[in-house]
């Protein structure tokens, strides 16, 4: 059964706001022509689901296929088709599970690492330059309070996973 949802009259006008303003940011860094852009000035030549991967690999690895699909809400084929192409192109390496030898787990290669730092680099660069107004303690408020929003809605969905039935 899925959780109910508040009437659209009892939603605060800040958290409207803040929907809205999300929903445009993710747009605006969402879009071809800015993955397009971010590739070009970082010298790759990735797609986005490439870039998701290599992202969050780089966040926990090795992980086995499973847990990368689980973590990008993504099905395993998807990322096994995608880790297949990366390993080809040398961003990342099969290595063997410690816990089950039957099984692999991915890594980043030194070029993977390296594809991550430059789009990290870049991406940083453009928010530094669209945030250069704002104060030290502006961006130490945003970046805490990103950090609280972030964990809450993990916590959520987590929540909202575990009070699923099991077939």
């Amino acid at each position: 059964m899925p959780t109910p949802q508040p009437a659209a009259a009892s939603v605060s006008t800040h958290v409207i706001e803040i929907e809205r303003a999300l929903a445009r940011i993710t747009y605006l860094i969402s879009r071809a022509r800015q993955h397009e852009r971010l590739m070009a000035v970082a010298g790759l030549p990735l797609d986005r689901a490439a870039v998701a991967l290599l992202r969050r690999l780089a966040e926990a690895e090795p992980l086995r296929t499973g847990e990368l699909a689980a973590l990008l809400s993504v099905e395993a084929s998807h990322v096994s088709r995608q880790v297949q192409r990366l390993d080809k192109d040398g961003y990342v390496t099969r290595v063997p599970d410690p816990d089950d030898r039957r099984a692999q787990r991915i890594r980043l290669t030194d070029a993977g690492r390296t594809a991550v730092d430059r789009m990290r680099e870049v991406s940083r660069s453009g928010m530094q330059m669209a945030l250069a107004d704002w104060s030290p303690e502006e961006l130490r408020q945003l970046a805490t309070l990103f950090h609280r929003m972030v964990d809450d809605f993990v916590a959520r969905a987590e929540a909202e996973i575990d009070a699923r039935p099991s077939a």
